[in-house]
């Protein structure tokens, strides 16, 4: 994850409302690639952030750990840390400063947490049609 791509506000790539505080629900997802438009957002921070370059282009692995893997035990808050603040001492550098991926932290959890708990099938997603 290194590159960063900053979007204005108002953008077709800028951020959904988050999921209500009731809902516990992370993700929709139909056919395993469809999903809604959060996720969706989540998808396209992955994108920004160019996070394909160290953990694979389906979160497998590269030079950087498989997020399938990992995040069947980080929890939501080391996810949000570690992308935040990076672990220079692993080579990952943090996206504090990238507003695409920030705005879409909660996404960006739930897409890949999507993707490791097996329910998105394959990497490359497209938004369901309402």
């Amino acid at each position: 994850m290194f590159g960063a791509t900053l979007v204005a506000p108002g953008s077709p790539l800028a951020q959904d409302k988050p999921p209500a505080a009731g809902n516990p629900k992370l993700y929709t997802v139909v056919d395993g690639y469809k999903v809604d438009s959060n996720t969706m957002n989540g998808f396209r921070a992955w994108r920004s952030g160019a996070c394909d370059r160290c953990h694979g282009a389906n979160q497998e692995g590269l030079v950087g750990p498989s997020l399938l893997d990992g995040l069947k035990t980080l929890s939501k808050e080391e996810f949000v840390k570690t992308v935040r603040d990076g672990r220079l001492e692993k080579g990952m550098v943090g996206f504090s400063t990238s507003k695409m991926v920030m705005d879409n932290i909660d996404n960006l959890y739930a897409y890949l947490k999507g993707r490791s708990d097996g329910a998105i099938t394959r990497a490359k997603v497209e938004e369901l049609k309402q």
